[in-house]
């Protein structure tokens, strides 16, 4: 298997969770969509043959990752136009004074910003889902959030900070209970863990690609046979009329190719050797800071490539910026300068220390055993190198010029 380039000369590469490296084997499938087979899928001549095929095989790859047997994919140019489309579509369509959807407080922007402007543009009443200290939402919260007017819950299957796993069979029965639709936003989840559309009982799925080892720009959203939607975008009906625009064949071929290639290493048991990495980083890191190191999130339903961890007085950001040979993620966002605690974690209440402390160490499929243990030497080393540094003198409002 063929290392992508750009993981050979540079930082380990521990981000997988922000996207993917491009896997050549997608990169070699996709090439004739953008040279000789350039024709437009609608066309009935010879030119648009091949290209119609193509985009009918990468439909057929996707749903078969997803166990699916029946039903639609759809596809989109992001996975947050599939949230969108998911969200808005069922609500616009559902044909219900003053609609109600539940969704809970980690999810994705795309899904939390699509149901603000539902409730801003639409009059769209809206439920926050709070979640426990693993990030993990309760069935029966769910189940007490139902009013006469819901017609859409809105869960993703593993978040992509922490790598919690919601249990979205239990889930998506409670929503079908009341009546409802459930979507799940699965970018995260596709691909790393087996998915089953039929044993989640999920009415909408989002796929998305550079999530997968597929280029950015691709996604697909799968929709059950019976399930309404009104499209985002108007026109020529392409997409079972759901997404109009001539079909980035290209794309869609990359996004099954990479679907086929998923559904071999699951089965091939690819999950369980990223697992064994990411629990060999984390032992590593606890034996060599010990009663430091932190772990976020739950301990076994989790993404297997995915480790969120807190080191106990060192900032995520001072830390990475200090280790420039690991690119990764931290548990804050910078606003104007400054770090605030991550979203996800402040959800989960975790103290704004340890919010600030988090690093976001997510693996795939390229990474070693030689990868782990070298950025568990970095870590360790920066971690030392910190607690040598005297904290910077602090001025007071007095030498700063503040008026108290």
């Amino acid at each position: 298997m063929t290392v992508p380039k750009g993981l050979t000369d540079g930082p380990i590469y521990l981000d997988h969770n922000a996207t993917t490296p491009i896997d050549p084997r997608v990169v070699e499938a996709m090439l004739p969509y953008l040279t000789a087979a350039f024709g437009n899928p609608s066309s009935d001549h010879h030119y648009g043959t091949a290209p119609r095929a193509a985009l009918e095989r990468a439909r057929h790859q996707v749903a078969a990752l997803l166990g699916a047997h029946e039903g639609q994919v759809v596809f989109t140019g992001s996975g947050s136009e599939a949230d969108n489309l998911a969200i808005r579509g069922v609500v616009l369509a559902a044909g219900v004074d003053r609609p109600h959807v539940i969704t809970q407080a980690t999810e994705h922007p795309a899904v939390l910003q699509a149901c603000r402007a539902l409730q801003r543009l639409h009059g769209v009443d809206v439920t926050y889902l709070p979640v426990n200290a693993d990030g993990i939402v309760d069935p029966s919260e769910l189940a007490a959030a139902f009013t006469e007017r819901t017609v859409l819950v809105s869960i993703m299957a593993a978040n992509n900070e922490t790598g919690a796993l919601q249990p979205v069979t239990e889930l998506a029965h409670v929503t079908h209970e009341h009546g409802a639709v459930f979507h799940c936003d699965a970018a995260q989840a596709v691909g790393k863990i087996p998915l089953d559309v039929e044993a989640l009982g999920v009415d909408l799925l989002t796929v998305v690609g550079h999530k997968m080892y597929a280029p950015k720009g691709v996604a697909a959203l799968w929709v059950r046979p019976g399930v309404a939607l009104e499209p985002l975008i108007y026109g020529g009906g392409q997409e079972h009329g759901l997404r109009a625009g001539t079909e980035n064949v290209a794309l869609a071929v990359a996004l099954g190719t990479a679907a086929r290639l998923a559904t071999d290493d699951l089965a091939a048991g690819g999950h369980h050797r990223i697992r064994d990495l990411r629990d060999r980083l984390h032992h590593r890191l606890t034996a060599r800071l010990p009663d430091r190191v932190v772990l976020n999130g739950p301990a076994a339903a989790r993404l297997p490539n995915t480790l969120n961890i807190s080191i106990r007085d060192v900032t995520g950001h001072s830390l990475l910026a200090a280790t420039s040979e690991i690119a990764a993620s931290t548990g804050s966002a910078c606003h104007s300068g400054t770090h605030q605690p991550s979203p996800v974690l402040t959800a989960m209440d975790l103290p704004t220390d340890r919010s600030l402390s988090a690093l976001r160490l997510s693996l795939g499929r390229w990474s070693t055993a030689a990868d782990v243990d070298r950025a568990a030497d970095l870590i360790t080393a920066s971690v030392a190198r910190a607690d040598q540094t005297p904290p910077r003198h602090r001025k007071t409002p007095q030498e700063a010029g503040i008026d108290e």
